[in-house]
């Protein structure tokens, strides 16, 4: 199945002397979903957790593989999950997916 999405890399960005920000940049991406597989995790919580263990093969163009270190969520199905495993085989990269990405504040820029 192929794949067309987003992903979040967390980007360090000084923004006055001295002073540093992490700010989320995003990014297109295509590749192939290789796997497609879902799981409820019971927590302590009123709901359970849903995790996906989803595996996503991009292309890895040159900024994807300069800085797949920072790559923090992909986008999905309509919402933003942690990526939770990189693996490199360039040209591409295989991305495992986990649970729900919780988006602070501070991420957007």
């Amino acid at each position: 199945m192929k794949f067309h999405g987003i992903i979040g890399y967390a980007v360090s960005s000084e923004i006055r002397p001295g002073v540093w920000s992490d700010g989320i940049t995003r990014r297109e991406c295509y590749g192939d979903l290789i796997r497609n597989t879902r799981q409820y995790q019971s927590s302590d919580t009123l709901n359970d957790n849903l995790n996906i263990s989803n595996e996503i093969s991009i292309v890895a163009d040159p900024w994807a593989r300069d800085n797949f270190h920072l790559m923090r969520y992909i986008e999905f199905m309509g919402a933003k999950w942690k990526i939770i495993n990189i693996e490199v085989q360039y040209p591409r990269l295989i991305l495992t997916v986990g649970g729900v990405y919780n988006e602070s504040a501070t991420d957007v820029t």
